[in-house]
């Protein structure tokens, strides 16, 4: 071997490409740096890594469940332009990452990358840098979640929002297709009303007593409250934190398409008229970009920056 980790480390930074591409180069190329990047060049792997750089904050929300029903996966994979969402060959490549979470259940994003991609003979990782050649952008892989056991999803707004439901449920009452109707239902309320929590036992202690805090705070600064004895205004607090828990837990939210049940009352409801037992065991919803940058740049800036 013609060359160290030192110059691996260095090629990578020249050129953005993954490690062990860097090595491979470096092995084709005796060593020779400036031959090494040739090698990157030629095989598309400096391009990709330039596209790499750009921001990529649209792309979409997918889901998929497995044939059996027994497992499902919502995922979000990114891209820089709302435009390239709507690609049939991007569309692709999510449900491929989304078929690959869910037959090879990777621990999290960066195995899942390192996994070969069902139906290929290419890493995630490999498939996602030949995505970025041929379609021409940043594409990432941002995250997903896969539950075992009965689960329903729903997209909404062709990716602009995934949601994924796991529910406890004996099979019986799972088969039927009522219960397929109500699942859909409770995923449309995670997708509309984009609760934070369960239940209010979910709740993390220190988000309690943030809300308290804030609470005290507004009740302290408030000339109608502030000199009310401290039993009125321990149940003032205890009440808004009631009407906190209806807002953001999922269970005890009004239901969207019923406003006299809440979600936990149409939960009952729907178990009582199948004959059998129901509880949300858990949810995820997944909306596109949420928390990144966005790109800021309009197409005439772009078309002023590339003809500088």
């Amino acid at each position: 071997m013609n060359f160290t980790a030192k110059d691996v480390a260095a090629l990578r930074a020249k050129t953005g490409c993954g490690m062990m591409d860097c090595k491979k180069a470096l092995a084709a190329s005796n060593g020779n740096v400036e031959a090494a990047i040739d090698y990157l060049r030629e095989k598309g792997l400096a391009a990709s890594a330039k596209k790499a750089s750009r921001i990529a904050a649209e792309g979409l929300a997918a889901t998929m469940v497995a044939a059996d029903g027994k497992s499902g996966v919502v995922i979000e994979v990114n891209a820089e332009t709302d435009f390239v969402a709507k690609n049939a060959e991007f569309r692709a490549f999510v449900d491929t990452c989304a078929a690959t979470v869910l037959a090879e259940k990777p621990a999290d994003v960066d195995a899942l990358l390192n996994t070969k991609a069902v139906g290929t003979e290419m890493t995630v990782a490999e498939l996602t840098r030949e995505k970025i050649l041929t379609i021409g952008e940043n594409i990432k892989v941002r995250r997903f979640v896969r539950y075992d056991g009965v689960v329903s999803t729903y997209v909404h707004a062709a990716g602009r929002i995934g949601v994924m439901v796991k529910f406890d449920v004996d099979d019986a009452t799972a088969a039927k297709a009522e219960f397929a109707e109500f699942a859909k239902d409770i995923c449309m309320q995670v997708a509309a009303a984009n609760p934070a929590y369960l239940c209010a036992s979910k709740v993390p202690a220190e988000v309690v007593e943030h809300e308290k805090k804030i609470l005290m705070e507004q009740i302290a600064n408030d000339p109608k409250t502030a000199n009310k004895p401290a039993k009125v205004i321990e149940k003032m607090v205890t009440g808004r934190i009631a009407k906190y828990y209806k807002e953001n837990c999922l269970v005890e939210q009004v239901f969207v398409k019923d406003g006299d049940l809440t979600v936990a009352k149409y939960v009952d409801a729907t178990a009582k008229a199948l004959g059998g037992k129901i509880a949300i065991a858990d949810f995820v919803r997944y909306e596109k970009g949420e928390g990144l940058e966005k790109r800021s740049d309009d197409f005439a800036s772009e078309v002023a920056n590339m003809v500088k």
